[in-house]
């Protein structure tokens, strides 16, 4: 099998699908991966060749501040998705999908692989499917396409309960539809017509999920809200494994010896620029617990970036192995990322989440919802209240029980050999479909 992997160029955006990747390539597939510059070494490290994206399209978002300036002036809501959506991926479409067509000339994929909001895709899946090979997404956050409650996507809305609450929302739908989506929809029609493709009749979160022959869901369905009809796309595959020995093990190991409670907290590798975020807090929270051990890890910064002196339970690491922090700890406190916290809960691990940004409300959302753990549904938590949320989680049973249930359904699903199955399916499929065409046009041929 060729496969093209394309993503958005975010870690996490491209990490799951390096993940893949991995199997991929163990599996002894031919791999190459598309995406910016800048992550030309990530996409190496995995042993697939790397092709960039065409210059309009080849931006470093390691600095979103410099990159998109007016992002970060606005507050979490409506307009600020509004703007994530436009600048960072509908403006990028064209480039991006003038560089899948090169790539595809050299290297004619069997089977291509994106991200959920790899717009660089949609005008392929928009197009005639005779001239395209198989597409797959991963669902790399939350399932985003429409609720059955009527919620709109990234409102961070709880799941309803009530008629009230789903006349609220219909209103709040209404609201997201003017502001976000319908001028979305626009942009995205206006490069589409550009293109001589006809124009988008769903909104984008429902295209993603819905337009691609397969949409790998990464997490187990009990973590996502119920639906009466799932999109026929959609396939629920299970957290990603975690890569082994992807950071050494901490000097201190030897402290984690069962006679405290340990807590991991990260902003991950994206959101760390300001560890008053959630770190600081949470170091401060847990500073009077001589009974809890907090490990931190920096996602790369220097140690130094934390200011000290720091409290006398807590350990610092610039990066983790992960497969061996999530066999250790009694909780995780995270900003939402969706794959680390995924990860945590297939190890049992409760969890306590803050964040609202883009799609950690929903996020944070579901952590509420299914019982595994507590959402404190802001980007600034107090000390006050991540203390209360840690140690109810460490302390009350249920979020365990919850947790470790998790655990038991993605213990059930063998995530590597599923994603393999459907990969493999839909490049049969394709495959298929290529022979058929061929042999009408011959046999068109032949007639005339």
């Amino acid at each position: 099998m060729k496969a093209l992997l394309v993503s958005t160029p975010a870690m996490g955006h491209l990490h799951p699908l390096l993940g893949v990747g991995r199997m991929l390539i163990s599996g002894g597939h031919e791999v190459v991966g598309l995406s910016s510059s800048f992550l030309q070494n990530r996409i190496e490290s995995i042993g697939a060749r790397f092709r960039s994206f065409v210059p309009a399209a080849d931006i470093d978002t390691r600095d979103i501040s410099t990159l998109f300036p007016e992002l970060v002036q606005l507050s979490p809501g409506p307009d600020q998705l509004r703007l994530i959506l436009q600048r960072a991926f509908v403006e990028f479409m064209l480039p991006q999908y003038e560089s899948v067509r090169q790539t595809l000339q050299e290297f004619p994929a069997d089977v291509i692989l994106g991200d959920h909001l790899m717009c660089g895709v949609l005008p392929l899946l928009l197009g005639p499917r005779a001239q395209r090979p198989p597409i797959a997404l991963l669902g790399t956050t939350y399932l985003i396409s429409s609720r059955d409650d009527g919620a709109p996507g990234d409102a961070g809305a709880p799941l309803a309960t009530s008629n009230q609450q789903r006349s609220d929302y219909a209103a709040l739908a209404r609201k997201y539809d003017e502001i976000v989506f319908r001028p979305v929809g626009d942009e995205l029609n206006e490069y589409l017509g550009g293109i001589g493709i006809a124009p988008l009749h769903m909104n984008l979160y429902d295209a993603m999920v819905e337009l691609p022959d397969a949409y790998l869901q990464l997490t187990v369905p009990s973590f996502e809200f119920p639906r009466r009809e799932l999109p026929r796309s959609v396939r629920f595959v299970g957290p990603l494994p975690i890569t082994p020995n992807q950071a050494p093990v901490p000097s201190w190991v030897h402290e984690l010896d069962g006679s405290r409670k340990v807590v991991l907290v990260t902003q991950g590798t994206l959101t760390n620029n300001d560890f008053g975020e959630l770190v600081l807090p949470t170091l401060a929270a847990l500073a009077d617990q001589p009974d809890i051990l907090v490990m931190v890890t920096t996602g790369g910064r220097p140690r130094e970036a934390l200011p000290g002196p720091l409290p006398a339970n807590v350990r610092v690491a610039e990066y983790l192995p992960f497969e061996w922090a999530m066999s250790k700890i009694d909780a995780f406190v995270t900003n939402g990322g969706y794959g680390s916290l995924n990860q945590a809960l297939s190890f049992g691990v409760p969890v306590v989440t803050a964040g609202t940004v883009a799609d950690r409300g929903d996020v944070g959302a579901r952590v509420a919802w299914s019982g595994v753990g507590i959402n404190l549904a802001t980007n600034a938590p107090t000390s006050d209240a991540l203390r209360s949320a840690v140690l109810r989680v460490l302390d009350e049973p249920a979020y365990r029980s919850k947790a470790a249930a998790f655990a038991s359904e993605a213990q059930r699903i063998d995530t590597r050999s599923e994603v393999l199955r459907i990969l493999d399916s839909l490049v049969s499929s394709g495959r298929q479909q290529q022979v058929g065409r061929s042999s009408a046009r011959r046999k068109t041929a032949e007639a005339g």
